[in-house]
C-alpha cells in the first residue's frame, strides 16, 4: 500500500465516499446527493426549459442542471475554454419490470432483470432495498419523487450446493434464477402499491417507474490497518464524489470548471440524458451564449477545452494477477490510473495522456498506467462517447478496484483523496 498523499488539500476520504454512496442508491439520487451539496457552496439550479438570468454570464458564477439522472455543474472562468470531469451515475444491479409481481412454490417474488454487466452471482443471498424514480398523477399534470427503501425487502437466494450438479455451483440464467422473494404468497402486498405508499403517494395516481435494487448493508473502511472501503457502486460513484469534491475544493480558473456526471452509461450511454446525447454540447453552447458569445465562439472554446473522462479502473487481483497484461501492474493504494488502449475502447491519446501526467504530479500524487490484456474484451467508458459527440480532447482515467461490476467492490482508501486532489489539479490547468 502506498502512504502517498495529495500535496493539494482536499476534503475527499474513504468515509465521506462511503457516506456518499450510502445515500445515493440510484443514479436519480447520486444527482440529488451531489445537488445537496452543490447548493451547499452557493450553487443555483437552472432549468434547461427556461431562460437563465443574467448572472450566468458573471465570472465565477456557480449553476448546475439535472436531466432525469444525470447532472452537469460549472463554475464560469474568465476565459473561453472547459475544463470538464466527467463520469456517470448508474451502476450494475437488478431492475424492476414493468409487472413485477409474481408468485412461484408459494412464494410471493418480484420479478428482476440484470441492468448493465451485473455479475449476477454477486448479487444472490444479499438483503436489497428498492430505489429510483415514481411518476404519478397530480391533478392535471405528471408529478415525480424519489424513493429509497433502506430496509431490506428482496432477497435472491442461493440455490442449496446439494441441487446443484457436482456440487459446483450454478450459473444464473438472467430470467430464470434473479427474481426476487418478496414474502409469502398469502400474506405480501402488490410491489408497486406498496412502494407506492411508502414513498408517501396515492398507489391509485401512480403512472410510471424506474425502480431497482441495492444492497443495504452499508459502506465500511475495513482492514486491519482501516485501508481498504467495502462498498457497492464504487463504479462510478466514485468518480462522481472524487470529481464533486475536486469541483467544491479547487478555486476558480480561467476556465470553466465542470462536472458532468451521466446517466446510462453501463448500457451504452444511448439515451437522452446519456454522454452520447447532446447535454454537455447544448450547456457547454448555453454557457458561451450566456456570456454574449456566438456559435463560432462555441466552436472555438471547445476545440480548446479538454475533458477527464473518470470512471473506475482494474486493480490487478492478487488471486489472479495472471488475467493481467504483464507490465502493468495496478496498485490498490497506488494513486490515479491512466486508461490507455490503442483499439479507443478509452479515449486517451498522447497529448492527453500528458496533460493528466502533468496534474497527477501538480496533485503530488503518483500516476499508474493501466493497459488491459489484449487477448480479453476491453470495457469502455464515457470517453469515446464523448470525444466523438463533442470532439474534444478526452483522456480516460479512474482509480483502482476490485470486483468491478459487483454487488459489493473495494479499493483503497487513500486512493479516495489522491484520486480528488489530480482531478482537483486537473480543472485548475490553465
Amino acid at each position: 500500500m502506498s502512504d502517498a498523499s495529495p500535496k493539494i488539500p482536499t476534503s475527499a476520504s474513504a468515509a465521506g465516499l462511503g457516506e456518499f454512496i450510502d445515500a445515493s442508491p440510484s443514479p436519480f439520487h447520486v444527482c440529488a446527493t451531489v445537488a445537496r451539496e452543490l447548493e451547499n457552496a452557493g450553487y443555483t439550479r437552472l432549468y434547461e426549459e427556461q431562460a437563465w438570468p443574467a448572472t450566468v454570464s458573471a465570472a465565477s458564477s456557480k449553476s448546475y442542471v439535472i436531466r432525469g439522472g444525470s447532472i452537469i455543474a460549472w463554475e464560469t472562468g474568465d476565459g473561453p475554454a472547459f475544463r470538464i470531469v466527467g463520469g456517470h451515475t448508474d451502476s450494475p444491479n437488478l431492475r424492476v419490470k414493468q409487472h413485477p409481481d409474481r408468485t412461484s412454490a408459494g412464494v410471493a417474488m418480484i420479478a428482476l432483470e440484470p441492468y448493465g454487466g451485473a455479475w449476477l452471482n454477486s448479487w444472490l443471498d444479499r438483503d436489497l432495498g428498492l430505489s429510483g424514480r415514481l411518476a404519478y398523477r397530480a391533478g392535471d399534470r405528471v408529478a415525480h419523487t424519489l424513493v429509497h427503501v433502506t430496509e431490506a425487502v428482496v432477497r435472491v437466494p442461493q440455490l442449496a450446493i446439494h441441487l446443484s450438479e457436482n456440487r459446483k455451483g450454478v450459473s444464473p440464467d438472467p430470467q430464470r434464477h434473479v427474481n426476487g422473494l418478496w414474502g409469502l404468497d398469502d400474506a405480501a402486498p402488490d410491489v408497486l402499491g406498496w412502494v407506492a405508499e411508502y414513498a408517501g403517494i396515492d398507489p391509485d395516481t401512480l403512472l410510471g417507474w424506474e425502480l431497482m435494487t441495492h444492497d443495504v448493508a452499508p459502506s465500511a473502511v475495513i482492514g486491519a490497518a482501516e485501508n481498504l472501503l467495502s462498498a457497492p457502486r464504487l463504479d462510478n460513484q466514485g468518480t462522481c464524489y472524487a470529481g464533486l469534491r475536486a469541483l467544491l475544493d479547487g478555486s476558480s480558473s480561467a476556465h470553466t470548471r465542470v462536472l458532468a456526471l451521466f446517466d446510462h452509461e453501463e448500457v451504452g450511454s444511448g439515451s437522452e440524458r446519456g454522454a452520447a446525447s447532446d447535454f454537455l454540447a447544448s450547456i457547454c453552447e448555453r454557457i458561451v451564449l450566456a456570456r454574449g458569445g456566438s456559435r463560432s465562439d462555441y466552436l472555438q472554446a471547445m476545440a480548446a477545452s479538454v475533458c477527464l473522462s473518470g470512471d473506475m479502473a482494474h486493480a490487478t487481483h492478487p488471486n489472479h494477477p495472471e488475467r493481467h497484461e504483464p507490465g502493468h501492474h495496478i496498485s490498490i493504494g497506488g494513486g490515479p490510473v491512466l486508461k490507455v488502449n490503442q483499439n479507443l475502447r478509452y479515449a486517451s491519446d498522447a497529448l492527453g495522456e500528458a496533460i493528466f501526467a502533468m496534474a497527477c504530479d501538480d496533485a503530488g500524487v503518483p500516476m499508474q498506467r493501466y493497459v488491459h490484456r489484449a487477448d480479453l474484451p476491453c470495457g469502455s467508458t464515457i470517453g469515446p462517447i464523448t470525444a466523438t459527440r463533442t470532439g474534444l480532447t478526452t483522456i480516460d482515467v479512474g482509480a483502482s478496484q476490485l470486483a468491478m461490476h459487483s454487488a459489493r467492490e473495494l479499493m483503497g482508501a487513500a486512493d479516495v483523496p489522491m484520486y480528488s486532489a489530480a482531478l482537483q489539479a486537473f480543472l485548475a490547468q490553465n
